[in-house]
């Protein structure tokens, strides 16, 4: 059988159905809105529930946020804090090793086996594992229990964005944006909408209510999604793809030649020495993202709750919230950019944001910025560059391979942004630690 990936070119030509591009385009906004839309409402009732099952005077409870992201949800104040920042004690080690380790170990090991499982099936695993840590975490008797539902979720969210990453090949090029830009609004309306179901309801009923999420991601899959012959939606197939019509493309390997990809079997054909040369071509692209997102959630974790303005209006935990809510905004505005804006030289986004993290650092060191406005705006900007850094190196990736090997490309790259996070975590939690027991300063 003929697996022609072209059929997604050919939305591209005088005569394609406009109505069918964009039914697949707004499918993968509500794929990429329902898979991190999930995990933000979870992640947060998460906490909720370990909050009053963990209740105790003066005690403060970590709360995730998107994708792994610290918050921290002042429960009570202790009045006699003698360091130089109004901190609070941090003990989440547990909640965030169940947060990034399952979503670290799909993406290293699952693109170099995934090939063998048939979209629509890895679909119904989303499904059901985002339900699940619905029902687990609604349900929840203790922490064990809600760690586990963490423990779902992140499988979930991992495992479909390496899915729905790689599916992205089999269609027209403008579902990467959708996709993208359906990622970067889930931040934004999954908080939004938990924290006012939450004025109505308990965490629990609100939990439940949530399970609509995983089933508006398998009606956009299965039946909002118009699926290409070439798609393995149930089953692997068999047969060559053409990748002639895509000759403006840069090769992102360059020591293959088009009379080596012009026609070949899909990406379960490819050896493990050939993918790992795709790997090594993927990081030019996947080392930017992982430093974009390091610095991103250094910036995130370990310094904006020591932000803080003791004479502006709003509370310290308030302050906190508005930060979160504008970066947010910040990656949903970059990552719905690509229609607009393509950036090429990502690299330049990761040192712009390592910029961000150590302008931040040395306000939070020698507490010199006069205004919260200055730090409102700083967020809403590191929050541009995470979310251009995002779309545009899967854009980029999508371009520059070739249909033989763009299927796991980008699947395998998708692991940049985990590697980021887990490792500014492991820096800024201790930087966290040592900051909170600084003295106050002396004038």
């Amino acid at each position: 059988m003929d697996r022609s990936i072209n059929t997604a070119d050919q939305d591209l030509s005088p005569g394609a159905d406009r109505a069918t591009r964009w039914r697949n385009i707004s499918g993968f906004w509500l794929l990429g809105l329902c898979n991190n839309f999930a995990y933000v409402v979870m992640l947060s009732a998460a906490h909720d529930i370990l909050s009053r099952q963990e209740q105790k005077d003066n005690t403060t409870v970590p709360t995730l946020g998107v994708r792994s992201e610290l918050q921290w949800t002042v429960s009570a104040r202790n009045g006699s804090n003698s360091s130089r920042y109004d901190c609070n004690p941090v003990s989440t080690a547990a909640i965030l090793l169940a947060d990034i380790l399952p979503t670290m170990l799909i993406k290293f090991t699952a693109p170099f086996y995934i090939h063998v499982v048939p979209y629509g099936w890895r679909v119904v695993l989303c499904v059901l594992t985002a339900a699940g840590s619905f029902l687990l975490v609604s349900f929840s008797s203790g922490v064990a229990m809600s760690i586990l539902g963490v423990v779902f979720a992140s499988v979930s969210a991992g495992l479909g964005e390496l899915s729905f990453l790689s599916l992205t090949a089999f269609f027209h090029s403008g579902v990467l944006w959708g996709w993208s830009s359906g990622t970067g609004g889930a931040g934004v309306l999954g908080a939004l909408s938990y924290s006012g179901l939450t004025q109505a309801l308990s965490p629990r009923v609100t939990v439940r209510v949530m399970l609509v999420v995983p089933v508006v991601m398998a009606v956009s899959y299965f039946m909002l999604l118009v699926h290409p012959p070439s798609l393995p939606n149930w089953r692997r197939l068999d047969g060559p793809r053409d990748d002639s019509a895509r000759a403006d493309r840069r090769p992102l390997l360059a020591d293959y030649s088009d009379e080596q990809t012009d026609t070949v079997d899909s990406s379960e054909s490819l050896s493990c020495a050939e993918k790992l040369l795709i790997i090594r071509g993927l990081l030019k692209y996947i080392i930017p993202l992982s430093v974009v997102y390091f610095a991103e959630y250094f910036i995130n974790q370990g310094l904006l709750e020591l932000l803080y303005f003791p004479n502006f209006f709003l509370k310290h935990s308030e302050q906190y919230r508005w930060y979160q809510t504008l970066y947010q905004v910040g990656v949903f505005v970059s990552r719905s950019s690509l229609l607009c804006v393509q950036i090429q030289r990502v690299w330049i986004l990761a040192l712009l944001q390592c910029g961000n993290a150590v302008f931040l650092f040395s306000a939070v060191y020698f507490q010199f910025l006069p205004s919260i406005y200055i730090i409102f705006v700083i967020v809403i900007y590191e929050g541009l560059l995470g979310g251009a850094g995002y779309v545009n190196t899967f854009n980029n990736i999508s371009k520059e391979s070739s249909d033989r090997h763009r299927e796991f490309a980008l699947a395998a790259a998708s692991v940049g942004d985990s590697v980021g996070i887990a490792l500014s975590g492991a820096t800024a939690l201790p930087l966290h630690d040592y900051l909170c027991s600084l003295p106050p300063r002396t004038l």
